[in-house]
């Protein structure tokens, strides 16, 4: 990345002898992790309750506590009292910890371990490394955060399950890494202390941003949908509470007396490689139905799906009602043939004179995501009935005005959803620089031997530029 010209590099490097590595620093050598290492511990499988141990209680580690690239010994579950004796491997300070076993994003993730309470302990999934004292645990930590350890993960789980990865505590030792002297180490880990943190309050500036953005578009979809877009037209009261005043030539009703609501074939399609789409879940996210990466089945199931008035033609919405409730996406003009997969139900218009945009916007606004909040039933797997759908309350203006609703929303959403994309770009960015500059600090293309925290830590109002 171009901005990491800005710091200087040794004055001398050598071929390290591995080809992904390139060169290291003279005075460096290449070693496996197992000469930084003392001992690998690893805890014991323990049924427990899905709560933190309170302070005098025993937790143990959910392996959640290094999703985000910290450690969280705060994500942990409560023993349950009759395995209380058989808890191994206590928490202890200036370790790493690493899942040894997880989903291939997050197999060999790790976290550094600042804080250990007494009484939380490991679970079979997790290790506990402790190093050797020649060696920087925070050194090793943001090794571990580099691409370079990533993909050497990457090779050492390439041949188990696609689904759920295994990391050998062999492959785990044998992953090289570049090696400084000691005081180098801690000076890289304390130059990245204090880069990293002030890349990621850039980040979280820019997910707060982002959430502002969220929610005054909502506002603006909210106020639409329900006040209409004339100030001055005569109110009166919608009979329902949480809808307060809306316009008074507007009718107020259940979604069934406007669009009928079918719900998907509960039938298991055969899967081929090239056939029919099915839109599922995944593919109504967004405003139009997207079948890129759709699921196919053969015309046999297809002709079955569609079934009864199940067939998606232009301008009608197919609606999720399972999962990730609430999403809706429209059937356009120039979709290829399609049928529903599982999980979502098709709606059709009972009267030409509706607008498939201004029904989605409603569908999508606090309007519809407050009564399916009290609608939704299911304890981890979320999920609302067909007829509770038909029964959700819509407010309905007249054709015209429904089509300026939607046309004005379609352009104020555009805007927030370019602003939405600016600041995601932003945070990519910011990301690749950070994960840049980890990999450039650990393996030595960068030399920082010399560098000092600036006087002052914060950040100028051009920060973000700068950064990216």
């Amino acid at each position: 990345m171009d901005s990491l010209r800005n710091f200087p590099t040794y004055p001398e490097y050598k071929d390290s002898g591995v080809e992904w590595l390139g060169e290291v620093p003279e005075h460096w050598a290449v070693y496996p992790l197992k000469r930084a290492i003392e001992r690998i511990e690893s805890g014991t499988s323990v049924n427990a309750a899905d709560f933190p141990a309170e302070p005098g209680s025993l937790g143990v580690l959910k392996t959640s506590c290094v999703y985000t690239g910290k450690f969280d010994w705060t994500e942990n579950k409560t023993v349950d009292d009759e395995d209380l004796s058989r808890v191994s491997c206590p928490l202890r300070k200036d370790t790493l910890i690493v899942s040894r076993m997880n989903t291939p994003d997050l197999v060999g993730a790790t976290g550094l371990v600042t804080e250990a309470p007494n009484g939380i302990f490991l679970p079979d999934r997790l290790w506990q490394v402790y190093f050797l004292v020649n060696h920087s645990p925070e050194f090793l930590f943001y090794f571990s955060k580099s691409r370079e350890y990533r993909e050497q993960v990457k090779m050492a789980c390439s041949g188990t399950s696609a689904s759920m990865q295994n990391l050998g505590q062999d492959d785990f030792r044998g992953l090289l890494f570049a090696e400084p002297p000691k005081p180098e180490q801690t000076q890289i880990a304390r130059f990245l202390d204090h880069e990293t943190a002030r890349i990621d309050a850039l980040i979280e500036e820019q997910q707060r941003l982002i959430e502002l953005l969220k929610e005054k578009r909502q506002a603006v979809i909210a106020h639409a949908v329900t006040k209409g877009l004339d100030p001055t037209v005569p109110m009166k009261d919608s009979g329902v509470e949480w809808l307060g005043e809306v316009p008074a030539h507007w009718v107020v009703a259940g979604l069934k007396w406007f669009w009928s609501v079918t719900d998907c074939k509960h039938i298991t399609a055969e899967f081929v490689d090239d056939g029919v789409p099915l839109a599922s879940i995944r593919e109504v996210q967004c405003r139009y139905v997207s079948l890129e990466n759709a699921k196919q089945t053969t015309e046999f199931f297809y002709r079955q799906l569609i079934e009864a008035g199940r067939k998606p033609v232009a301008g009608d919405l197919i609606f999720s009602r399972n999962a990730t409730v609430g999403e809706v996406a429209q059937v356009a003009d120039w979709h290829p043939p399609f049928a529903m997969g599982q999980d979502v139900c098709l709606l059709k218009k009972q009267f030409e004179w509706l607008s498939s945009d201004y029904l989605q916007a409603v569908l999508r606004s606090p309007v519809v995501a407050v009564q399916l909040d009290n609608l939704m039933i299911g304890s981890t797997f979320k999920r609302v009935n067909v007829e509770d759908i038909r029964g959700l309350v819509v407010p309905m203006p007249p054709e015209k005005e429904q089509q300026l609703i939607a046309d004005y929303l379609n352009s104020e959403t555009g805007q927030f959803d370019s602003l939405l994309a600016e600041c995601q770009g932003t945070i990519g960015l910011l990301q690749e620089r950070r994960s840049a500059l980890i990999s450039a600090a650990v393996t030595g293309k960068i030399d920082v031997r010399g560098w000092q925290p600036p006087a002052s830590t914060q950040a100028p109002e051009s920060a973000v530029a700068e950064a990216v």
